[in-house]
């Protein structure tokens, strides 16, 4: 039987139509879809660098920031800090700081700091993630009379020398981590990127 009467002009016409109007509903309905899997400008904010000014910081004070939801120390340690750092290599796990992802290249060094007295260190123990204590004083009677200064983590007795060093025979297994960060000034730092300027 022929097509008689039929205008197929007008069909493919229809056909074509109710093909863009499917088309665009199946777009208007992914598109939240699709929306909600890019990140919120608060999580991209979240993970951006974080800016500190240290100029108004005191020799053997800490300062805590937050960066990525976490803890970020620094510390303004003193000559005495600093002075510690040789005579404990024997009763550290880590001393030179060799594990890759501890920090970046820059701070594998007994400091593990871009300059000796500026200490920047994700203030979390790498046990089970507690935040240890900062502990500063030589001989705390809390801690032991060979105590010379450093990080304690309460939760399962971990310590961390004063450039966050692991000892051995404690339940952590690495030192505290260093974030990537740069000097901006000589008393700002950025948190968050590499000296090189690329983003962590």
């Amino acid at each position: 039987m022929a097509d008689q009467g039929v205008d197929t002009s007008r069909r493919r016409m229809l056909t074509a139509t109710a093909s863009v109007i499917g088309a665009v509903g199946v777009v208007t309905a992914i598109w939240p879809f699709g929306a909600s899997m890019k990140p919120s400008a608060r999580a991209q904010a979240a993970g951006a660098p974080v800016e500190v000014d240290i100029g108004k910081m005191q020799p053997g004070q800490l300062m805590t920031v937050e960066w990525r939801g976490r803890p970020v120390w620094l510390i303004r340690r003193t000559e005495a800090m600093l002075g510690t750092l040789d005579d404990q290599n024997d009763k550290l796990r880590d001393p030179e700081s060799l594990a890759e992802d501890q920090q970046p290249d820059f701070a594998k060094n007994k400091y593990r700091s871009i300059k000796p007295e500026v200490l920047v260190l994700i203030g979390i123990c790498t046990h089970l993630g507690c935040s240890p204590t900062f502990r500063p004083n030589p001989g705390d009677a809390e801690m032991s009379a060979n105590w010379e200064g450093g990080f304690f983590c309460p939760c399962h007795g971990s310590r961390f020398d004063m450039s966050g060093r692991v000892f051995k025979n404690v339940p952590a297994p690495s030192n505290l981590v260093v974030p990537p960060y740069r000097f901006v000034s000589d008393n700002r730092i950025l948190i968050g990127e590499t000296q090189e300027g690329e983003a962590a």
